[in-house]
């Protein structure tokens, strides 16, 4: 039996082939589209993509409207290169929420406490809790305990010897008191602050080891950090000055960060009721920011012999803080 030869038309012929080059065309395309949403492409970029979270406790990333938008694709999470390191009761939430106002300040909200209480969990760790920020964006938290506590110069030192520290400082008596208010405020039933100042009050001997008067000892905590890092590279803010003048020391602290200085006069108001300074209504918003209720409140009484004897207490070590800084603070 003869073959029966089937002759396709040369038309149909072509047709055919397109047809099958049409259907292999969209099969690839097909795989390389599920390879590529199958991870093929760094993660880092779907989770900086616009329209991401900066996660808890983190300011929005500013500046990108326009053609900004497109930058944000570079936004990542980085080790800071500055710490508000102290000091409790200074005014370091304050500094904090001002620096905030600045577009290339990128800030954690809350304090991680890393270099003296999570320091095992490693800095990919601590690097996880940072705001991400754009390049020319300065990435930085405050935790105050970091000035006082023993180890964390040596730690903060082996991160970067670059990193820019603040410290805001504060007359340690009045600080002594803050610090004091804040305690019983949440254990009322603990000893009057007279009592708890001296080991002894007949023979007046102060309490040094007792941390609200601890801390104020600015000059001897200050000598661990000198041992690592330079004068250079820490700020100190006048905590009364930050009060009286907000926008005079945030002026001179964007100057050490590097900054443009963006945060001025028209930024801030003086609350009366609570005596210290507030930022003024920002745009979109219905009323002006002020620190929360816990911020501001009234001091105990304290007897006056006790304030003197602590004045003359400090005195000495005011002397060498100032003389260690190149700065009088004026501190009676």
């Amino acid at each position: 039996m003869s073959a029966t030869l089937i002759r396709i038309p040369h038309a149909d012929a072509r047709g055919l082939l397109h047809r099958l080059l049409l259907v292999s065309s969209a099969g690839v395309l097909c795989v390389s589209l599920v390879y590529f949403l199958l991870g093929c492409c760094d993660s880092d970029v779907s989770e900086n993509a616009p329209g991401g979270s900066s996660g808890p406790g983190t300011t929005g990333t500013p500046g990108l409207d326009g053609d900004g938008a497109g930058r944000e694709w570079t936004a990542s999470r980085r080790l800071p290169q500055a710490l508000i390191i102290g000091v409790k009761k200074g005014g370091t939430r304050a500094l904090l929420e001002f620096l905030r106002l600045h577009p290339d300040v990128r800030a954690l909200g809350s304090e991680p406490h890393f270099f003296d209480r999570h320091y095992a969990r490693g800095l990919g760790w601590y690097r996880s809790l940072m705001p991400k920020a754009l390049d020319g964006q300065i990435v930085m938290e405050k935790t105050p305990r970091y000035f006082v506590a023993a180890e964390t110069p040596a730690r903060i030192h082996s991160m970067s010897r670059e990193i820019k520290l603040i410290v805001v400082v504060r007359d340690p008596v009045t600080r002594a008191i803050s610090d004091y208010t804040q305690i019983i405020s949440k254990t009322p039933d603990i000893p009057s602050f007279e009592s708890l100042t001296f080991k002894n009050r007949t023979s007046g001997q102060i309490d040094s080891q007792w941390s609200p008067i601890w801390i104020g000892l600015y000059a001897k905590h200050l000598e661990r950090w000198l041992a690592y890092f330079p004068l250079s590279q820490i700020h100190f803010v006048h905590g009364e000055r930050l009060i009286s003048d907000p926008a005079g020391e945030l002026g001179r602290v964007q100057d050490f960060l590097g900054l443009q200085r963006i945060i001025t006069d028209k930024h801030f108001y003086f609350n009366k009721t609570k005596g210290f300074p507030c930022l003024k209504k920002p745009e979109g918003s219905s009323k002006p920011h002020c620190l929360g209720k816990t911020k501001g409140r009234a001091h105990p009484k304290i007897d006056p012999e006790v304030i003197q004897r602590l004045r003359d207490f400090y005195y000495p070590h005011n002397l060498k803080f100032y003389q260690l800084v190149g700065q009088d603070f004026g501190w009676q």
